[in-house]
């Protein structure tokens, strides 16, 4: 049996300033040590100041995932002496976490979240050899400071597999709330894990970062600690490029690092109308939207699932289910629109494409303009660069061969063309009667619906 606990390190990106100071969120080209003040970096007589809009973030998200609030704020110093943190202790919250008790549905099953609290993030070490390898490490403080929130679940993943669905389903929230950009950073986890044939003995990974990068970590470090004689408990790392896991150091545990109350920051009381004001803010989300879409819109509930879980995704499709009809839109949305930005390597920010292409488009197959194989071409063409379907489609003469004695002949000649493939039908060879169906649609180019032109070759093979 396993039993896994993720601690989910979220940085709440869309605010101006760092968590307790006035310095401005860093970027990516920022020369090292050039965003920091002496607040960042502890310099005596500096003081702390909550940044408010932090607080009402993290209050936003531990609502949505059904967190109960405490009464009232209260940060803590954790104490460690380590050369990310230059005052020798990181502000979180440990005695009273800003929420308890919240769970995320991952299929049919509640995982269950212990707390949910604010911190300010430590700063970067740069190893220039890599880890393990460098003589000497690199501190980077611009990063420190950062608002964090971390959410920690119980030990009640039962698998690699779970503990990547749930990660899913948390970045599907933050999406919806607006509290975070993935463009800037990415969720970092540290992962707890034990199995039944180690004991139990509980081994952590730092710093994973990546959905899939965390199931590959589990993976890994379930099948080491099977085969290990003696599983010890510690805390280790993950190495992305060796695909392994190494010792770091023994694990700590919560009495080594000395929490204490810091004074230097008030409590902050949670009164009802603050907290009602941040539930007003809180948008629609995925498994609400769900029970919408099936009851509204008659989605089959896999359709809605999918569509609601990615919200750029999900207002798209409100968006053009206004014009066209709903399981239509759901159908190419889901499938086909999907399965381009696959192909093409891209995600729903990277379209370039709005809801008006897409009503142009499934309006002519909805009323059998175009067939849905040109309209899968069309689709193809417009995810590389976007254009009027409409001129399109009159420019080049694509429109839907609905004259069935027309059609008829074409197929009674692709028939009698292709006596070989009519034999091998005959014999049971369905990728026969395929080869012929692919001779009318080429011969068409692509105007002739696939289901009719099926139907009136199978009724000439069998008149013959």
């Amino acid at each position: 049996m396993i039993k896994i606990g993720l601690e989910c390190h979220l940085y709440l990106n869309k605010l101006n300033t760092k968590l307790f100071c006035g310095c401005r969120l860093p970027k990516d080209n920022d020369l090292p040590n050039s965003v920091c003040c002496v607040t960042c970096l502890g310099h005596p007589g500096s003081k702390p100041v909550l940044n408010r809009k932090a607080l009402h973030h993290a209050m936003k998200l531990a609502l949505a995932i059904n967190c109960t609030l405490n009464n009232e704020v209260l940060f803590s110093r954790k104490t460690y002496f380590y050369p990310d943190m230059s005052k020798n202790y990181q502000i979180t919250q440990y005695e009273v976490p800003l929420g308890v008790d919240g769970y995320i549905i991952v299929g049919d099953k509640k995982i269950e979240i212990k707390r949910i609290h604010l911190e300010e993030d430590p700063a970067a070490l740069v190893h220039p050899n890599g880890l393990g390898k460098s003589a000497y490490v690199l501190v980077d403080y611009n990063r420190a400071g950062m608002p964090l929130c971390e959410i920690v679940t119980k030990p009640v993943i039962e698998s690699p597999e779970e503990a990547r669905e749930f990660l899913k389903k948390l970045i599907g929230v933050v999406n919806y709330l607006g509290v975070y950009d993935p463009d800037i950073s990415t969720v970092k986890v540290d992962a707890n894990i034990s199995i039944s044939e180690a004991d139990y003995t509980r081994v952590e990974i730092k710093n994973i970062s990546g959905f899939k990068e965390v199931e590959r970590a589990l993976n890994y470090e379930i099948q080491r600690q099977k085969i290990e004689k003696k599983v010890v408990p510690e805390t280790r790392a993950w190495d992305t490029e060796k695909g392994i896991t190494l010792a770091l150091r023994s694990k700590e545990t919560e009495e080594d690092y000395g929490y204490i109350t810091d004074t230097d920051l008030v409590r902050v009381e949670l009164g009802e109308d603050l907290i009602n004001s941040i539930k007003k803010e809180i948008p629609e989300l995925a498994h609400e939207r769900v029970k919408r879409y099936i009851s509204e819109f008659k989605l089959d509930k896999r359709d809605a699932e999918v569509i609601a879980s990615e919200h750029l995704l999900a207002v798209l499709f409100e968006k053009v289910a206004r014009e066209v009809n709903p399981v239509l839109a759901a159908r190419w949305l889901r499938r086909e629109l999907l399965r381009v930005l696959n192909y093409n390597s891209k995600e729903f920010k990277d379209l370039e494409i709005d809801e008006k292409h897409l009503i142009e488009l499934l309006n002519f197959v909805e009323t059998k303009k175009v067939t849905e194989d040109n309209a899968k071409r069309i689709l193809e063409k417009l995810i590389e660069k976007p254009f009027n379907v409409k001129e399109y489609v009159e420019k080049e003469g694509i429109k839907v061969l609905s004259n069935e004695a027309e059609l008829r002949k074409i197929c009674q000649s692709a028939v009698k063309e292709n006596q070989k493939a009519v034999e091998d039908y005959k014999k049971g060879g369905e990728k026969a009667l395929n080869y012929i169906i692919g001779q009318v649609m080429a011969r068409t180019k692509g105007a002739a619906d696939n289901k009719v032109v099926r139907k009136i070759i199978i009724d000439l093979i069998g008149g013959f």
